[in-house]
């Protein structure tokens, strides 16, 4: 055989044997700003070191329990690592359809050697959730639109004579319930207990009754920031993120009110039924994704908090804007004061029941 067939062939071998040994990675997230710092965080670092991965992002988070409950059935799984609200982790989970995980084998510990289930502490909400941030729906006002005193507590947003105007509230009773018994007068710590008889919820509807001619419902986060910027809103609740992004890259004449605002979480699950190869790669990718650096970074790119305790000290300025994001974080101390968080296993029972009930309230 000639030299030059001999170098070829030789080639032609070498870039198989690449091809066979590269894999595909199908991460599932929300797309937009969120997915972006998912990108820039985890995934290029992460290919930097692991050039035979290739990672396709799908943005098909919304619909991830409908869309694994699918695949499952057809014995079809072309997802590899889904991002998810707790709500849908605890159904995947519980429908067989994400893989439980030991923590502290599959995760990285701490910098200071504490194990991975000590170091996310609480965030761990269910044996398939592994927790990437912390974000909060809260409060966004005009600055220009208050007077003098700006709001400082949920329960302004009850107050018309005060703040006369338009608020903004997501359409639906998740929050929404919580912050109208709270500021009824329901202690923080009851206010599951009182939700859970039909004249508490009566009660919440009462009192969400009092601004509801005032209220511009809202499905999508981007838009009570524009409700605020247009000047339609005085005040308005959405994703402290998307907030953020008004007051420091928009210059937009916006605060936040952090008081009792909804700590939330987002993290990925592996979905079950993966073959070994693919799930050797993903837990790779998710050890790596999740250590300690990973979360501290993401928030270069995104006003949420990471989700692991030793990551928080690490936290600095912002990518592009060169700001300190540590400010900006709903986990900071100066915005956690008092804060509401979600009682999941409530939620899991009872949604379907007051989400019918929420709609036919707001038909009347």
């Amino acid at each position: 055989m000639h030299l030059k067939k001999i170098l070829l062939a030789s080639s032609a071998l070498a870039m198989s044997a690449s091809a066979a040994s590269a894999i595909d990675l199908t991460l599932v997230s929300w797309g937009g700003a969120y997915q972006n710092s998912q990108l820039k965080a985890y995934a290029e670092p992460y290919i930097a070191e692991n050039p035979d991965v290739n990672i396709i992002w799908d943005e098909s988070s919304a619909e991830a329990v409908a869309k694994l409950r699918a695949m499952n059935e057809a014995g079809n799984i072309t997802w590899d690592l889904v991002d998810v609200t707790v709500s849908d982790s605890i159904r995947l989970c519980d429908e067989g359809l994400a893989m439980e995980i030991d923590f502290d084998e599959v995760l990285a510990p701490a910098p200071d050697g504490a194990p991975a289930s000590e170091d996310f502490g609480d965030t761990l909400q269910n044996d398939c959730f592994i927790p990437q941030i912390v974000y909060s729906t809260t409060f966004g006002y005009r600055t220009d639109l208050v007077g003098d005193t700006p709001p400082s507590t949920v329960c302004d947003i009850f107050d018309l004579e005060k703040y006369p105007g338009k608020r903004s509230l997501q359409k639906r009773p998740i929050d929404n319930v919580e912050w109208a018994l709270y500021c009824d007068g329901v202690a923080k710590e009851d206010i599951y207990d009182v939700l859970s008889t039909e004249e508490g919820q009566q009660q919440a509807f009462d009192k969400l009754a009092t601004i509801k001619d005032q209220v511009v419902w809202w499905t999508a986060g981007a838009e009570t920031p524009q409700l605020l910027a247009d000047g339609e809103v005085v005040m308005g609740s959405t994703f402290n993120g998307r907030l953020f992004s008004a007051i420091a890259e928009q210059n937009q004449p916006i605060a936040m009110l952090w008081d009792m605002q909804s700590f939330d979480l987002d993290g990925w699950i592996v979905p079950a039924g993966l073959s070994e190869e693919k799930q050797a790669a993903v837990l790779d990718f998710l050890k790596f994704a999740t250590d300690t650096q990973r979360l501290a970074d993401q928030a270069k790119y995104i006003s949420y908090g990471p989700a692991r305790a030793s990551s928080a000290p690490l936290v600095g300025q912002h990518e592009e804007l060169g700001i300190d994001m540590a400010p900006h974080m709903p986990t900071d101390p100066a915005n956690a004061g008092n804060t509401h968080i979600y009682d999941y296993g409530w939620w899991a029972d009872n949604r379907d029941d007051l989400d019918a009930k929420f709609q036919a309230w707001l038909a009347q």
